[in-house]
């Protein structure tokens, strides 16, 4: 019989000598939403990512995606930077989508080697959004004057004091339309055949829940992430690598004490309407 002390020693060398899996989660809105404001940045993942593919006996890494999406240009350097690390691991990546994996988050998802998706997860959204608003009325009703002074035609467009002009909005199109096919691109060579739908329904900006996801090739199947690994690597060992919280975070409990009440009011804002598209 086993004394509860060796027992307990046995599990730890047991534990120690494990695979493990890492686990990096990929949460909320991505890019920079002000001063001292959390969405996922490359500058702020970049020492979790590290991390995460430097672990001991490392057999795989999860990403557990729960994103609206956000800049294109943070999804893409993250999204490279998983794919970086692992081909110099020779890690393979495994992502689950939770609430929702769309626009961005869906960018993420796919730099996995695999998706999981679960019944209920919003997934896609594989287009591109811009928004604004039209106040040149109310700066007439009150008499203001709009004053603006730049060098170089094309340095001021779109400017929502004024009215929209038809050559601004095809130039913005014209942008949206890049970005989108740089998705497109992205989205092609991670999933390649697997894609099951035809261009129109899959790069429209449409989303898809769980399983219908599956059927058009843009996740591999219904799974959660304690199952699949536990029937992928059942002997290894989960180890979540968790983000170091911001300095102002530790000593005030809430990085908001020392921000602009405006300022966090309209971030705040900015993040529900991203997640208030996908019907969360």
């Amino acid at each position: 019989m086993t004394s509860r002390p060796l027992k307990k020693i046995l599990t730890s060398i047991a534990r120690a000598r494990a695979d493990r899996i890492a686990v990096v989660r990929l949460d909320g809105v991505i890019g920079g939403l002000g001063p001292g404001r959390n969405g996922m940045t490359i500058d702020r993942l970049e020492p979790v990512l590290r991390r995460a593919f430097e672990l001991d006996r490392l057999k795989a890494v999860a990403l557990v995606v729960n994103s609206p999406g956000g800049s294109p240009s943070q999804s893409e350097y993250i999204a490279g930077r998983i794919r970086q690390l692992a081909t110099e691991k020779g890690v393979r990546v495994l992502a689950f989508c939770e609430d929702v994996a769309a626009s961005g988050g869906y960018w993420l998802a796919c730099a996995a080697d695999e998706i999981f998706v679960a019944n209920t997860s919003v997934v896609g959204s594989i287009g591109v959004i811009s928004s604004s608003f039209g106040l040149e009325k109310v700066i007439d009703r009150f008499g203001i004057e709009r004053r603006v002074h730049t060098a170089g035609e094309n340095k001021h467009r779109l400017d929502v004091f004024q009215a929209e002009q038809p050559e601004d909005v095809a130039w913005l199109e014209g942008l949206q339309g890049d970005i989108h096919a740089a998705f497109i691109s992205w989205v092609r060579r991670r999933r390649g055949a697997r894609l099951a739908g035809d261009d129109a329904e899959l790069f429209n900006g449409d989303v898809w829940v769980g399983r219908r996801a599956v059927d058009l090739g843009l996740a591999d199947g219904v799974g959660m992430l304690r199952s699949v690994i536990a029937e992928r690597y059942p002997d290894a060992e989960i180890e979540p690598i968790a983000a170091p919280k911001p300095l102002l975070a530790r000593l005030t409990s809430s990085s908001r004490l020392t921000e602009g009440v405006v300022t966090g009011v309209i971030d705040a804002a900015e993040a529900r309407a991203a997640w208030s598209r996908y019907g969360r």
